[in-house]
Parts: C-alpha cells; sequence; structure tokens
C-alpha cells in the first residue's frame, strides 16, 4: 500500500496537519474516449464501503431497463449492511436509445436527478457519490456547468464525489483534485466483436 510520501517541497501553507489532509473530500472525474471510467469510479465505491463509508450511485444515461453487474453486487452489499448503498437511474438511458418523450422531457428528467443529487450534497446523505454518465447531461446543456461548480466548490463535509463521462467540461476539470483520462488504444468492437459478460456488464 502507498504510504502517500510527499515532497516537502509540495506540501501545502495551509496549516492542516496530514491527518486532517487525509480527511479532506476528493472530486474525482474519469472522462476520455477509452473504456473503464465507470468500472473504476464503481471500484472506488467499493472501497469506500469497505470502509463504512454511505455509497449513492445516480446512473443519469443508464435505461432504468439496463441491468449492470455492478447494481447487482452493491445491491447485496446492501443487504448485507442494511441503509448503505443506494442504486439510482436518474432518466431513460436517452443517449444511446429512442426513447419515448421530448429532449425537454429528457432534460428535465436530467435537471431533476441533478437537484436530487444537490439536495443530499446539502443534507450529507452519501459519504461517496458515484454520478455516472453525468458529463453528458452537462455537454447537452441540460445541467449548468457552473452550477455543478458551486455545488462541488461548497458542499458540506467530507463527502467524496466520482464523475464519469466522455468530454468533460474544463470547468468540471478544473474544480476536481483528481482527473483521469482513459485513452483507447485499442477495442475488441474496434475489429466486430460484440459486447461480452463479466467485460462490458
Amino acid at each position: 500500500m502507498p504510504q502517500g510520501k510527499v515532497d516537502p517541497a509540495n506540501i501545502p501553507d495551509d496549516g492542516l496537519t496530514t491527518r486532517q489532509r487525509r480527511m479532506l473530500p476528493i472530486t474525482a472525474v474519469h472522462t476520455g474516449p477509452g473504456k473503464g471510467k465507470s468500472t473504476a469510479a464503481f471500484g472506488m465505491a467499493m472501497r469506500a464501503w469497505n470502509q463504512g463509508m454511505k455509497v449513492g450511485v445516480f446512473q443519469f444515461v443508464k435505461s432504468a431497463k439496463w441491468k449492470v453487474g455492478e447494481e447487482a453486487v452493491f445491491k447485496r452489499l446492501g443487504e448485507l449492511e442494511p441503509g448503505s448503498v443506494e442504486w439510482h437511474k436518474m432518466g431513460e438511458g436517452w443517449s444511446w436509445t429512442k426513447k419515448q418523450g421530448s429532449d425537454e422531457d429528457h432534460a428535465q428528467d436530467a435537471r431533476d436527478g441533478w437537484e436530487e443529487v444537490k439536495r443530499r450534497l446539502n443534507t450529507e446523505t452519501h459519504d461517496f457519490y458515484v454520478l455516472d454518465e453525468f458529463t453528458y447531461p452537462i455537454k447537452w446543456g441540460w445541467v449548468d456547468v457552473d452550477d455543478v461548480v458551486a455545488t462541488l466548490k461548497n458542499r458540506p463535509g467530507t463527502q467524496h464525489v466520482v464523475i464519469t463521462g466522455r468530454d468533460a467540461d474544463p470547468k468540471l476539470i478544473e474544480v476536481a483534485d483528481l482527473v483521469t483520462e482513459m485513452t483507447k488504444i485499442k477495442h475488441p468492437m474496434d475489429v466486430g466483436r460484440k459486447g461480452q459478460k463479466g467485460i462490458e456488464w
């Protein structure tokens, strides 16, 4: 396990102890065209759960009909520790499939989902949040990026937030503490292969 050694020249003059810095909230963004953004976020969420944190997952572009493996795992974890996990699908999968309703209907679903996340951040409902595919409603103008940035900057407590999706807004990247870009080198689908159990879902 990394010991977290820091170059003395990089220690901030903020008056905080090392222990206090370990308690600071993290905003993470997983972006880029490569596979693994959500997978990495769910891995972090599993670590958080193992540390006794309450986890909230909010999928902004996944249809309620789609079943993903991570959801099944986290539901089981929630059964082991009642109240430790909540999983919400905030819309109808509008980015990948045609659904009933107009773009404005879907935009309103996204805004309603974001307002719910804001409410939970304000009341410190969870310790660790995954906002899966959240970069898309921001990119499409359905959710105001300035509102997102202000909310993340001013959230109370030590709540961690991980946001996934391609094309993260530069303002989102700026406010984040941890940004990872997944870059695709090769993918089986490039040569016509299909999604597989245990790999894509």
